[in-house]
């Protein structure tokens, strides 16, 4: 829509520089007058402010004021009309799209706030988007939203670092918060400021210097992750335990439902009826051909490859793994 409106301007602005060359040559060349004489001419000309002429008119020269005259009414009409519009246009469609998204932010319930749309912004956006999770972005920078429009992402122009920022994008009914800002001090504040808010809030950060974690945890946030010492594991992984490295990389856990190789499910959907059951009672393996590889307590303490005999317990999880079509019936049996 804007390069719509940009070539119909400029359009414009072509037509008017024509006319305005058009009438200085035509009075320099034709009539022989001077140059400041023929500019100063054919600016009153064009915009027709009255002012008397360098000296009496012939009637040919006043014809070719005329035409001159006529055309420029024409052609400046013309471009003020697509500058107008241009404004306007920009103006409106802003005004309303802003108006739109904050009406959606403004009925989310339970959602994360993701702060910052850069390269960790984005990839947290895009997982939390595969597993249609409800999110909105925090962004500063409207050149990012704008190129981002397609994204069909629920944005906040601003600084994360404001509560008024904060508050349009809903902390006071979200869930969590992601921090994925470039510079740690930002996400340091960023972090201050929610638990400041709401003190309930899951709050997960990034970090780029080794002393910014702990400072990022005395803050208030929950998880502080660091991407670049997981790249430089990762890497070095890959030359120690290959073999197995690749194939945890191919576990799936989020992304489209005929891919997902690994899943958690809560104590409240496979125990409906609230009764805690021992993993082997569930047999879980038997109705769905998944196995659990791992349990967390209500206290948060995770054990890896649990006993049949253990119990699970209210506000508890399970880690499940299996081929994508064994997850798929494990959600529907259980409506995960």
């Amino acid at each position: 829509m804007n390069n719509f409106f940009r070539s119909r301007i400029l359009g414009a602005l072509l037509l008017l520089l024509f006319v305005f060359l058009a009438g200085v040559l035509g009075f320099v060349i034709i009539y022989d007058f001077t140059w400041v004489d023929a500019i100063y001419m054919t600016i009153i000309t064009i915009t027709t402010v009255g002012f008397g002429e360098v000296h009496p008119l012939s009637p040919s020269e006043k014809i070719f004021t005329s035409i001159l005259i006529v055309s420029s009414i024409f052609i400046v009409g013309y471009a003020i009309k697509e500058v107008s519009e241009y404004m306007l246009s920009k103006n409106n469609i802003g005004n309303l799209r802003k108006k739109r998204v904050q009406s959606k932010i403004n009925s989310l319930q339970n959602h994360i706030i993701v702060c910052g749309y850069g390269r960790n912004g984005r990839q947290a956006a895009q997982k939390l988007q595969a597993y249609n999770k409800p999110y909105v972005v925090i962004e500063k920078d409207e050149d990012v939203i704008e190129r981002s429009l397609d994204d069909k992402v629920l944005f906040v122009h601003g600084n994360a670092d404001e509560d008024e920022t904060l508050y349009r994008a809903g902390i006071d009914r979200a869930a969590t918060l992601i921090c994925a800002l470039p510079s740690d001090a930002d996400n340091l504040f960023v972090v201050l400021s929610a638990r400041q808010i709401k003190s309930d809030l899951r709050i997960i950060s990034r970090a780029h210097e080794e002393t910014s974690y702990k400072k990022l945890k005395l803050a208030g946030a929950d998880n502080v992750i660091m991407p670049d010492r997981i790249g430089g594991d990762h890497m070095a992984s890959l030359v120690v335990v290959p073999d197995l490295v690749e194939f945890l990389d191919n576990l799936t856990v989020s992304g489209e439902q005929d891919s997902i190789n690994v899943e958690q499910i809560a104590f409240e959907n496979v125990c409906a009826d609230g009764r805690e059951m021992a993993i082997s009672e569930l047999d879980l393996r038997k109705k769905t051909g998944c196995s659990i590889i791992g349990y967390k307590s209500p206290e948060g303490e995770y054990i890896v490859n649990p006993e049949p005999t253990t119990v699970v317990k209210k506000d508890s999880k399970l880690i499940v793994i299996g081929r994508p079509n064994q997850i798929e019936g494990l959600k529907q049996l259980y409506n995960v």
